[in-house]
């Protein structure tokens, strides 16, 4: 969602955003993201704790939003960063593999930190987003930015795969517009925003170093 508003501030606000860094994000959802998301809504409102919404001040409707979490971790993994992580192995005293060990404890620790009605209206909301919404194009949405763009994507993320930025760059090449574009190589998937933290660091305050310099800071 943060890349999404980022695409949206520099649309929408075309003389007011000078520099943009839209990080492994997409101007719309595909039929793949909406049906990950989907399946984390369907397990929250199947919990009979959920009741339509109307849990507060009862029991949360914590099983549905931990296999809702469950289900949104492994979208943020690879499939290499999960063999190297876990493999094969078990919990020999809890008779399960370590990956369904690890599903387990992060979704039960979600249910302490998150509600589980926002997290149907947030996933909604992402589904529901469309740059181009409106317009004829993702060139037309973005061709009155003067904004200077930064795209980034990971080799690995299937989750918000790459050719989704490159979406946005060939929209504002077309026009000739300032950006430049890094596909980082990566095993973590689209944990890796969060992970390759040292790469993207130099990336990103060279292209700031570039934005803002001559810039009167007063």
């Amino acid at each position: 969602m943060g890349g999404m508003q980022v695409l949206e501030w520099a649309a929408r606000y075309p003389d007011r955003v000078a520099s943009s860094i839209p990080i492994a994000t997409t101007p719309r959802h595909s039929a793949q993201q909406i049906a990950f998301n989907e399946v984390g809504r369907q397990a929250i409102m199947a919990d009979p704790d959920w009741n339509s919404g109307n849990y507060y001040g009862g029991k949360l409707p914590g099983r549905g939003l931990s296999v809702a979490r469950m289900v949104g971790h492994i979208t943020y993994m690879s499939d290499e960063s999960m063999r190297q992580k876990f493999g094969r192995r078990q919990r020999e005293d809890q008779g399960i593999f370590e990956v369904e060990s690890y599903l387990r404890y992060r979704g039960s620790q979600f249910v302490d930190r998150f509600d589980a009605n926002s997290y149907l209206y947030i996933t909604k909301a992402m589904d529901l987003f469309d740059l181009a919404a409106g317009q004829q194009s993702l060139t037309a949405v973005l061709e009155r930015s003067k904004t200077k763009f930064l795209v980034i994507s990971f080799t690995s993320d299937w989750l918000y795969p790459s050719y989704q930025s490159q979406e946005v760059v060939n929209a504002l090449r077309r026009r000739n517009q300032d950006v430049a574009y890094i596909e980082l190589t990566s095993k973590y998937g689209h944990d890796a925003f969060l992970v390759e933290v040292e790469e993207q660091t130099e990336i990103v305050k060279g292209f700031l170093h570039r934005v803002t310099k001559g810039v009167n800071r007063r």
